[in-house]
């Protein structure tokens, strides 16, 4: 077991090293040539594509929306599957904590919809030639990638607080049904979470607008 431990750790040094090599190899290939602006993050912003930008706004707002309700979904309905076991009746009535839940994967779907308004087809030759096309698009590309990672990582937040709130919501409904409308309210107020960031998204892409 000592020997497996001690290759182990000479695998990770040696692709530590390995990988330490190139990058130092990359930087002095880009410094002698010199290309050496091309390793600082303003000019890999300043070149990229800003349908790049905007595309992955548009696919976190709405992939990590879906990641969190299938989360909450998922604490959610062992719970429920577990509490029928003594108590059939939870059944059915926790199933409102399955639609809170689904709900956050709809806000994400909404703002996707919402972000990809923003984004038209341009012309490449004018946004090179042209700089406020350049100004204008890289904005909006930014502030669509920005919104739709702050839509994402919230109705990630949101799912799970639905979903352990939703978790607790069954089995206490088993033990005692008078609890069930108590923690509902909870769980109101957890899934209005995801609102808050569709509003914000809402709000940081008012302005923002591709110009052809």
């Amino acid at each position: 077991m000592y020997c497996k431990m001690n290759f182990g750790i000479i695998f990770v040094l040696l692709i530590v090293l390995g990988a330490g090599s190139i990058m130092i190899g990359v930087i002095l290939a880009n410094v002698m040539t010199g290309t050496g602006e091309r390793l600082g993050l303003g000019w890999f912003l300043h070149t990229s594509n800003p349908f790049m930008w905007a595309g992955l706004g548009i696919g976190l707002a709405c992939s990590l929306s879906v990641v969190g309700a299938a989360m909450g979904i998922y604490m959610t309905g062992t719970s429920i599957c577990g509490g029928g076991v003594r108590s059939p009746r939870i059944k059915t009535k926790n199933l409102i904590t399955i639609i809170f839940c689904e709900a956050v994967a709809i806000y994400g779907l909404i703002t996707a919809i919402l972000l990809s308004g923003c984004v038209k087809n341009f012309y490449t030759v004018r946004m090179i030639s042209d700089q406020r096309v350049i100004s204008n698009n890289m904005f909006t590309a930014y502030v669509v990638f920005g919104a739709g990672l702050t839509v994402g990582l919230v109705n990630i937040a949101c799912g799970i607080a639905v979903g352990i709130v939703g978790s607790g919501a069954a089995l206490a409904d088993a033990a005692n049904s008078a609890l069930f409308v108590k923690i509902l309210i909870v769980e109101i107020f957890g899934s209005a979470i995801g609102l808050f960031g569709l509003i914000v998204s809402i709000y940081m892409t008012s302005k923002a607008e591709m110009i052809l």
